[in-house]
């Protein structure tokens, strides 16, 4: 099969979860012997247009309006990527005409319309999630709006719509009133031979940090929920005095959430680390006694995934996708979203019996490994690929 993939982020640029799982599945289905190109935004230092790992990887530079920070003035950022994307891939399509033309989120979704019109083909859209669920439903900025409108034009214009839990089936049938049988539920996936550390090196982050230790990795934005686990801690160390949290990644929300644990005394009992390079994050969380995911809003929850395969003890909120993955009580806990208190209590839990939660660890690891590897998600896209070109 020939597939295009059109998304805004793909490595060496990545922001989130998205570009890694467009990146893993674009991989997954070349090394299958399927024909993939992915078209994505210009990146310093890499070439226009080359092959990685079996991928044909074209990226394109944005178009006018000359927006030097895509966080300034978003819609029309978006604008110029979109035009610079679609010539692209319209003139992809003359050369090489795909099967699919499959776009993530609503940041391509015109080119992906526009590329598809072009090679008469199928539009398969990944919802990776909403700006409605990202705000809580409160649309009130044009800048929301603009994007939720968006995001609703493009479901309904889609030949299929694919999103990564039932939590997002709900969400994207409730919001732009689609049909749910349009709509294919398949998760993010993890390639566990990736996620490995060296035991040396997770010794020395345990030297390092103390512990036991409560690791959170990933974007420190409001809808993540950090501030959770900072109202936790001075609860958690009345009960484990001995603990500690670091903090992994940057976000908007980083000054607030510094200034949080300095208002509650936490001095180096949380560490805020910002960016770290990937195997010094895969060293923290397999040396972490709990992995913590404390979201408030969570179409998925990648780091969930990883922290599994890692052998981290699990805990998440139980919101949106995180509800799929970890089974309370079995291969991890669950605690209300936002519930500081609730959070601190299976922290203890998990902290003060280490046996059990190496159990649950376990149980994690191979349930993950099995519901989630790369090959069974690749087969899962293409059957919707399939149902595409059929309708």
């Amino acid at each position: 099969m020939r597939v295009v993939h059109l998304s805004w982020e793909y490595p060496p640029i990545m922001y989130g979860g998205l570009g890694r799982h467009v990146h893993a599945l674009a991989e997954t289905q070349a090394a299958r012997g399927d024909e993939v190109v992915v078209i994505t935004q210009a990146a310093p230092g890499h070439a226009p247009d080359e092959y990685v790992n079996g991928v044909r990887v074209i990226r394109v530079e944005r178009d006018a309006p000359d927006i030097p920070d895509w966080r300034t003035r978003f819609i029309e950022w978006t604008f110029g990527f979109n035009v610079a994307i679609a010539r692209a891939g319209i003139a992809l399509a003359h050369q090489w005409r795909p099967d699919v033309v499959h776009g993530h989120d609503w940041l391509v979704a015109q080119a992906a319309v526009l590329v598809q019109e072009a090679a008469r083909v199928p539009f398969v859209l990944t919802v990776h999630a909403t700006e409605s669920g990202r705000m809580g439903g409160m649309l009130v900025t044009d800048l929301s709006r603009a994007v939720d409108s968006t995001e609703n034009w493009a479901v309904n214009r889609a030949d299929g719509v694919i999103v990564c839990s039932t939590f997002m089936l709900e969400e994207v049938t409730g919001l732009f009133d689609c049909d749910p049988e349009r709509i294919s539920v398949i998760p993010n996936g993890i390639d566990a031979d990736q996620w490995r550390t060296p035991e040396a090196r997770r010794r020395a982050m345990r030297r390092e940090f103390g512990g036991p230790l409560v690791v959170y990795t990933g974007r420190l934005e409001a809808e993540k929920g950090v501030q959770t686990l900072v109202d936790a801690m001075p609860i958690l160390r009345r009960k484990v005095p001995e603990a500690r949290a670091v903090v992994v990644g940057e976000g908007s929300a980083a000054g607030d959430l510094r200034a949080r644990a300095r208002r509650r005394r936490l001095g180096e009992a949380v560490r805020f680390t910002g960016h770290v390079s990937e195997a010094d994050l895969r060293a923290l969380v397999s040396a972490a006694n709990a992995a913590v995911v404390p979201s408030l809003y969570e179409p998925f929850g990648f780091v969930a995934l990883e922290a599994a395969v890692m052998g981290a003890p699990l805990i998440v909120a139980r919101t949106g996708g995180l509800a799929d993955i970890v089974r309370d009580g079995l291969t991890g806990w669950q605690y209300p979203p936002g519930d500081a208190a609730g959070l601190a209590a299976v922290l203890e839990e998990a902290l003060s019996d280490p046996k059990r939660a190496r159990e649950r660890a376990t149980a994690a690891r191979s349930d993950v490994m099995a519901r989630y590897s790369w090959p069974h998600i690749a087969d899962l896209t293409d059957a919707v690929y399939r149902r595409a070109a059929g309708g």
